[in-house]
C-alpha cells in the first residue's frame, strides 16, 4: 500500500488518466474528486462489494436455471 499525505487543492495521479483531488477536510472526514475516463468504474467501496455480490448470486441463479432447463 502506498501512503501519501496531501493537503486541500492537491492532487494525486493514478497512471496517465486518473487524477485524485482533495476538495475539502473537515474533521475526520475528508472530501475527494475523481476525475477519470467515462470507462472507468468508481465506486465506493461499499458500493463496489454489493455489485460484486449480486454478480455472484446472478451467476449462481443462471447456473442454476440452466440445470433445471437440462433437466426438462
Amino acid at each position: 500500500m502506498l501512503v501519501l499525505s496531501r493537503k486541500k487543492n492537491e492532487s494525486i495521479m493514478i497512471g496517465d488518466h486518473i487524477e485524485v483531488k482533495i476538495l475539502s477536510v473537515e474533521g475526520d472526514q475528508v472530501k475527494l474528486g475523481i476525475v477519470a475516463p467515462k470507462t472507468v468504474k468508481v465506486h465506493r467501496s461499499e458500493v463496489f462489494e454489493a455489485i460484486q455480490e449480486q454478480n455472484k448470486e446472478a451467476l449462481n441463479m443462471n447456473t442454476n436455471l440452466l440445470n433445471q432447463l437440462k433437466k426438462k
